[in-house]
């Protein structure tokens, strides 16, 4: 038979271990927050090249013609370059992208030549405008971040702080133009213990006439070069 004195112990110490299983909410106070967030921002905005991607959690609504991902490099000029997956038609399309001086050219998978797009055509922003200028792009939501609450989480070994808010729809529209800029977005910063983003999730109606989506953004500083030129063969408008 067990001790008494086990089962009680037993009793206290259950809620701290599940505490350490499922994450703790409110462990740095909004304003700390926001510092951190700063902090991130800071560091982002001063990189001339960000490695970047933003993906859809689970699936665009029926019927919405919109982007699904894109995942490349960009510099602060702003410029983008890499592969952007889009829903048109009923069905997805993975194209080859660069986004140079405001001008975006795309090379269809049946195609051995760029060409010229409106990408709001296809329900897409522009990814150089996510890049942005240094003071711009998706990294500038972090400094604008409204705190509502923090907790602390793992992703496998890494201890994270999440960072729970809103921002301003207007300012999330000027980069995702079929964004609604009159709603807020809800947002969840994930930063290292050395203030950088892990990623972060932006949801929000997106798209008029539907439900709120989300998308899942990773954006990191690199050493690399950050050249990005337009094709020198393209066609189109």
């Amino acid at each position: 038979m067990r001790s008494p004195r086990l089962l009680v112990l037993g009793v206290l110490l259950l809620p701290v271990l599940l505490a350490g299983c499922s994450g703790s909410e409110d462990t740095v106070d909004p304003d700390t927050a926001a510092s951190r967030l700063d902090t991130a921002a800071a560091a982002l905005g001063e990189a001339e090249r960000l490695d970047f991607s933003i993906a859809i959690d689970g699936r665009l609504p029926s019927g919405v013609q919109g982007l699904e991902s894109a995942k490349g490099f960009g510099n602060r000029t702003p410029a983008f370059e890499g592969d952007v997956k889009v829903s048109t038609g009923g069905t997805s399309l993975t194209v080859e992208t660069v986004s140079v001086d405001g001008q975006v050219w795309v090379k269809f998978p049946f195609s051995t030549d760029f060409l010229t797009i409106v990408p709001t055509e296809y329900g897409a922003p522009d990814p150089a405008t996510l890049i942005g200028l240094p003071d711009q792009g998706v990294v500038s939501l972090l400094s604008e971040v409204e705190v509502s609450k923090t907790s602390q989480e793992r992703d496998g070994e890494t201890v994270l702080t999440a960072i729970s808010g809103s921002v301003p729809g207007e300012l999330v529209a000027a980069l995702i133009p079929s964004a609604d800029p009159d709603a807020d977005v809800k947002v969840v910063v994930r930063l290292t213990d050395d203030d950088e983003v892990h990623d972060l999730t932006l949801t929000g109606v997106f798209y008029p006439g539907t439900d709120e989506v989300t998308y899942v953004v990773t954006v990191a500083a690199s050493d690399e070069s950050p050249t990005i030129e337009a094709p020198i063969r393209t066609g189109g408008a």
